[in-house]
This record gives C-alpha cells, structure tokens and sequence, in this order.
C-alpha cells in the first residue's frame, strides 16, 4: 500500500495477483517437472534404433551405466564422428566424448561396454571400445545398435561345445590405438599367486583378470530387474572358488538380452551361467579402471558371443562341470585338511583355462601348503562320449617341489596333460561328469633318483625267477634298496636278454614314442585308454626287451608279432599309422618307490 492512502493503489491489488497466479502455476508445474526427471532417471526400456545414416559430428545423447549399486546413471555424449568399417567390413564404428563428473575422473572403465547410447529418446548403440592406453579425454567407441540386432537374430547353428573359436587378432582389435573395452574377469577366492600364473592365458582372450576385487553371492536375491545400463556377468566358476566376466546391458525384452558390444572372446555359440550383478565401486585408474562387482542370482544363460555383442537368454539353464578336490595332510603332520567344492562352465576355449587355475588353486593356496611340499595325487576324470558310453581317466603320482616349480604347480601341469587330451579331442567333444582329485599333502620334498640297478645273476634259463635289485637315493635322506623278483617268460630264446629298470615316465616314452607328423588322431575312447595305460611316476618299473618285432600305434603296442601279420601291416607305415621296432616291451613288475623317481638303467642277462 502506497504511504499517505487511504486504500490500496492499483499496482498494490495488482501484484499480489500475479504473484499468486505465480504460485499457482508451480504448484502446478512442479509435478510434470519430478515425472520428467523420474523418467529421465531411467533408461528408456524400450526405444527404436536410431538411423546409422543420420549420424553425424555434433549430436548430443545419453549413455547410461552403474557406477554404485544396480541402477544406471546418465552420462552426457557427445558424437565425433563416424568411422567407417572400423569394427570390420561393412561394420562402422561411432566416435564419441564422455561428459559429466563420474565418466571425467574414471575415464572410459573396464566392464562399461554395453552401456547403452541414446539419442532424442532412440537406441544408437554401445558404448565397447576404448581409444589409447592412458587418454587424458574419456572418448570411446560405439557399437551400432543395427550390428548388435544381427546377434540377437541368429539361429543357433551348432551345439556350444563343438563351435570353433576364433583367433584373438579377429576379437574386436580394429588397430593399435583402438580397443575393445576389457571385460574384468573377477576371480573370487583366488590368490595372487595364482592369477600370476594364468593372467596372460586369460588376456590372450581378451579378458582382464582382477584378484580379490569382487565376490560372488549366487544365493542373494536382487530385486531390482534387468534394464539398459544394468551389469551383467558370465559365471565361469561358482561355489569355493567364484570366477565373473562382467560388461553392461545394451538391450532387453522380455526373452533375452545384448550387451558388451564386442566379444567376450568369440567364440561363438556358448551356455554360460547369466546372473545380474551389483557394482560395489568403480575405480579410476589411469592404467586399469575397472568396476568392483558383485554378482548375484542367475537369471539365464548367455548363448551368443559374436564379434558386437553377447547374447543372452533368460530362464535358460547352462552345463556345469562339477569338480571337488580334497587335501588331506600326511597322518601325524598337524596340518588341517581342506575340501573344495566348484563348479567349472562347458566350454572347449574357456574351460581349460579357469579348470587350471582352479586346480592349482586348490592345491597350492591353503594351510598345507610349503615350499618344500609334495603331493601324492590320485582322480578321476569321469566323462561321456557322444553315444553316452561312460569312460573314466585314471589319475595317480607324486609330484615333489622343486627349486623353482611348487609341487601344486607339477601337479596341475600333469592333470592338463590329461584333461586337454580329453577334452581338447579332435575327434569327438566329450561330456565331462565330474573332475574329483585327492591329495595328500607330505611336509618335505618326496623325490629319488635311481642311483644303480643289478640282477641277482648274470644267466638264466627261460622260466626261472630271478631279483632285480636297485639302489634308490631319495632327497637329502639316506639311499635304499629295492628288490622286485621277475619270472622270466618260459618262450625266450637263448642269447642276450635286454631289460629295462626305469621310473614311470621313461617306460611310457618307451611303450608310446611320440606320434610322428601326419599321424592319425585318436578318438575319444583310445584316448581314455591311451591315458590309462601309462605308468605311476612314485613306482619303480621292470621291462624285458624280448627281440620280437613290435608295432606301435597311436591306439596301443602290439608286441611280438609274427612276420606274417608284420608283413600284413607294413603298408601303414606309409600313412605314418604304424611304426616298428625289433624290439619288444613286456612288462615284468613293479615296487613303489615312496618318492616321485627319476631315472633309467639299462641292464643284460643271458639266456641259456
């Protein structure tokens, strides 16, 4: 009111009407603006793909992904530019700058692939490449979304574990400066040590191995669902030891998802455990930013890794190898035993690669565990061939520490041996059952040598049982004697008679010579047998060399063969399916030798 009126002047009427319609209109404005924001808070869960052809440099859009927690948070885009045939033929690539407080001070993260990029409310694509090493600017590379729907419309062509992997050099390097995005593979119960050891076997395949940052929590249930920006992990082990590979959703409906925007490793068609996961942290890191995952409740299966995105399938179950391994310590030592129970994926690249890692895991990483420990292993490798006939490979040696090599360390590398002989067989994909392995762990270092050996007598006649005795020296103790009476076959002929004291390997080279170039490979169940055929390495071996001609296949032996069947099969030899020696090797006894031995001698007996 003005000063010296009687009343109200106009202008005094006036304002307080304009200031309450003013107030009126927020009143009525501000629940529009929170849904907006609501929504904005959201990705959009279902979006048209936004027109390759009308991208162009200046565009501005949102990507989203999870730094904290399950949701996804926006970030700003801004598009560069586009690169042609960047990805492969035909394959364009978008380039773009990250905006926004979170993506400057992390950069462009390991599992941020798949993060999902929209422009004016439609799908362009995802975020999968990274440009340089250590970038000062969070630019990135988008996978177009066209490309990843070529993924979610594949048929399935070929049962998971037949499908042949590709090389690395085809696994989403387009040049020196541009990568794909690493996919953290979180090992869960892992020890440093150990993903030393295998960390390039995984990098190899474009995965990026992260100790202890992370854990695996399968019976947790997430309620948040799964949108654009969620992460999501392959579980490659679960149980006593957890291994994730983690990358971010791109796409969802209500049967299936894309994500990464590049291969985990492409292979191909896969069945790998899907779960959601939760991010713990994101941590920035001008070498290795990566985030910190948990991952939680299985929710499918991934079915698809192809050159721009990985294809899941929800409510469908993937094969898991059971494996269990038991370390029991030597009676009286004190040591505590352990038991581990994992499951291992099915799959002919990634298998025998986490399968290695978990063994030595199991063998090396517990209380039993010294530098000066031997293990004396024994397991089975139980397995079905296509036609669901069972098999099972027999394991069973001692493995003493080295100065440079631990004992867990020889033991796993003799397990691989007969793993990938199975499942790494060229000629039939076989169903492992169940991998069971038990140690016994012995507080010092379990080796021999094989100092001498000699016969109880220097002639004998056919049929007669004479002793092979044979000094053993074992490590830093005092030697032994070991004695094994042979009964020689009554069929020798007179003259001399070699025979052959050796340690389970060297018999084994000497039954099976290594296979010369261009043989042929061996099926499934000649593998099994093959692999069950050789010799303990904790044994002392006695073999006599008869001279009878013996063929050799890359199935079997076949001693004393008469000329007449030699000569039927001389014809192999030019396919290189046979060899022959004039030799052959017949088994005459055995002692254990307390120890992993080394050594062979070379003895002489004449026959009367």
């Amino acid at each position: 009111m003005a000063q010296g009126t009687l009343g109200p002047t106009l202008v005094d009427v006036i304002l307080p009407r304009k200031a309450t319609l003013a107030t009126a209109a927020l009143a009525a404005v501000l629940p529009l603006a929170n849904a907006a924001a609501q929504n904005a808070a959201q990705p959009p869960l279902h979006a048209d793909p936004f027109p390759l052809s009308e991208v162009h440099r200046g565009l501005h859009g949102t990507a989203w992904t999870v730094f904290e927690g399950t949701d996804p948070e926006p970030m700003d885009v801004e598009i560069l530019g586009r690169l042609k045939d960047a990805i492969g033929p035909g394959q364009d690539m978008i380039l773009a700058r990250l905006h926004g407080a979170k993506p400057e001070f992390t950069g462009v993260v390991a599992g941020m692939s798949g993060s999902p990029v929209y422009i004016d409310g439609k799908l362009l694509g995802a975020l999968a490449f990274r440009i340089g090493q250590f970038s000062k600017e969070p630019i990135c590379g988008i996978t177009p979304i066209g490309s990843m729907f070529q993924v979610r419309d594949l048929p399935t062509l070929a049962p998971p574990a037949i499908a042949t992997p590709l090389s690395k050099a085809s696994v989403g390097e387009t040049s020196p400066e541009i990568h794909a995005i690493d996919t953290p593979l979180v090992f869960s119960g892992f020890s440093q040590d150990t993903i030393t050891r295998y960390a390039d076997n995984f990098r190899n395949l474009g995965l990026e191995p992260v100790s202890g940052i992370g854990s695996a929590s399968p019976d947790t249930h997430q309620p948040q669902p799964i949108v654009p920006g969620s992460a999501v992990s392959a579980i490659m082990a679960r149980g006593d030891l957890n291994v994730a590979a983690t990358c971010t959703v791109t796409y969802v409906d209500e049967k299936q998802l894309l994500a990464c925007g590049h291969p985990m490793t492409q292979y191909g068609n896969i069945s790998i455990p899907m779960t959601k996961s939760e991010v713990i942290a994101t941590l920035a890191s001008p070498m290795n930013a990566f985030k910190i995952v948990n991952s939680t409740e299985t929710v499918g299966s991934f079915t698809q890794d192809r050159a721009n995105a990985v294809a899941g399938t929800f409510g469908r179950t993937a094969r898991m190898i059971p494996v269990a391994v038991d370390i029991t310590p030597e009676p009286g030592s004190g040591l505590p035993a352990q038991s581990l129970h994992f499951e291992v994926l099915d799959n002919r690249q990634l298998t025998p690669q986490v399968m290695l890692a978990a063994v030595y895991q199991s063998l090396n990483q517990n209380n039993t565990a010294a530098n000066q420990m031997s293990l004396r292993l024994t397991g089975d490798i139980a397995l079905e061939d296509a036609d669901g006939r069972p098999g099972t490979v027999h394991l069973t040696s001692t493995f003493a520490a080295s100065d440079n090599q631990p004992a867990a360390q020889l033991a796993t590398v003799s397990f691989a041996q007969k793993f990938l002989a199975v499942f790494g067989n060229d000629l039939a994909q076989p169903k492992i059952t169940s991998v069971q392995l038990h140690a016994v762990a012995v507080p010092r270092r379990e080796s021999a040598e094989l100092e001498t050996a000699r016969l109880s007598t220097n002639e004998a006649q056919p049929g007669d049982t004479i002793q092979v005795e044979a000094t053993i020296r074992p490590f830093q103790r005092e030697s032994r004697v070991v004695r094994i009476p042979i009964t020689l076959p009554t069929t020798l002929t007179p003259g001399p008679l070699r025979i052959f004291v050796s340690d389970g390997p060297s018999l084994d080279r000497l039954l099976t010579p290594p296979p010369a170039a261009g043989s042929v490979n061996l099926g499934l169940q000649d593998t099994v047998a093959q692999l069950n055929r050789t010799h303990s390495n904790d044994r002392l071996y006695v073999t006599l060399l008869d001279h009878q001609t013996q063929a050799v296949t890359a199935a079997a032996a076949l001693p004393s063969l008469p000329p007449s069947i030699a000569n039927v099969l001389q014809p192999m030899r030019g396919t290189r399916q046979i060899t022959f020696t004039s030799e052959t090797a017949a088994e005459a006894g055995s002692a254990p030798a307390e120890a992993q031995l080394s050594g062979a001698e070379v003895l002489t007996i004449r026959i009367r």
